[in-house]
């Protein structure tokens, strides 16, 4: 019981510092809005160009809880630079009302950069549901796959499949080996059967594997990094044995894709996973399909 009040106090005292520094050290900022997630959501829709040429890519990175600046800028430029290259159209925003029955078919494909922390209300909730459903594609990164979303079932459980249960800490960032499971994905085919990333690693309560309309592409070798979360007395075993870390789910007509990659910039500097991310927007956008491509 004294073990138990001196965490809470601890607690109590680290919500207090928090709240008190917030207002003028953003990273005590990015630590509190984690633990105190926003409310706030948009609904003045965001100006879009007249014109948006096919294919046109939305990218969405909102974050109502823990913000990975770092990340989303450099995810955001190999976007843009990818877009550029190929041709595509690309808008990004952080005005959570894009989630709208008259603008989502304007798009191909919706990326959630690192979004988090419930970024949409419940109107804008059923616009992205119903949109993917009728056959949009959507692309979730890192953030996207969190417990940040939890309170919205359908995004966890249906779409992404699994809930979030804690990241590597103690050390937060540690190489490992990723082994490809789907080598004829169009996302996968640039790659070898390995590849070593170093990443703050993301594990969840099940695996995906075997789930409706899931594909697994891509696993994390737990044998090469240490799968544990260590904070002060705590020291949580995140082991998942079967760990899917790039999958792929079938939501009624439309085709999902998710990575738990890239929590920090340097994750968007290599050439493999910027090929995983351009080959998630072909097929999610489903441009150049073949024949055999299905879901």
């Amino acid at each position: 019981m004294k073990l138990l009040l001196k965490a809470v106090a601890a607690l109590a005292g680290l919500a207090v510092v928090l709240a008190v520094t917030a207002s003028f050290h953003p990273e005590a900022r990015n630590i509190y809005r984690a633990l105190n997630p926003s409310e706030e959501y948009d609904t003045e829709l965001p100006a879009l160009p007249d014109a948006l040429a096919d294919p046109a890519i939305l990218v969405f990175t909102k974050t109502n809880g823990f913000r990975h600046r770092e990340a989303i800028d450099a995810g955001l430029a190999v976007f843009q630079e990818m877009a550029a290259r190929r041709g595509w159209t690309l808008f990004h925003t952080e005005n959570g009302a894009v989630h709208n029955p008259e603008i989502l078919p304007r798009f191909k494909t919706v990326i959630w950069h690192n979004a988090s922390g419930a970024p949409v209300n419940e109107e804008q909730r059923a616009a992205l549901k119903n949109w993917i459903e009728s056959g949009g594609g959507f692309i979730g990164i890192h953030a996207a796959t969190d417990d940040s979303h939890s309170g919205w079932p359908w995004y966890q459980r249906q779409l992404v499949g699994a809930r979030f249960i804690g990241h590597t800490l103690g050390p937060q960032f540690q190489p490992a080996v990723i082994r490809v499971e789907d080598a004829a994905h169009r996302a996968m085919r640039h790659l070898g059967a390995t590849w070593e990333h170093t990443e703050e690693w993301y594990s969840y309560d099940r695996s995906v594997r075997g789930q409706p309309g899931a594909r697994i592409l891509a696993t994390v070798d737990e044998t090469t990094y240490s799968p544990r979360l260590k904070l002060l007395w705590t020291d949580r075993d995140l082991s998942m044995g079967d760990h899917p870390v790039i999958w792929t789910r079938a939501p009624g007509r439309g085709r999902a894709f998710f990575s738990a990659l890239g929590h920090s910039a340097e994750a968007y500097s290599g050439a493999r996973y910027q090929g995983v991310l351009e080959g998630a927007i072909e097929w999610t956008a489903r441009l150049g399909d073949e024949p055999d491509s299905g879901n």
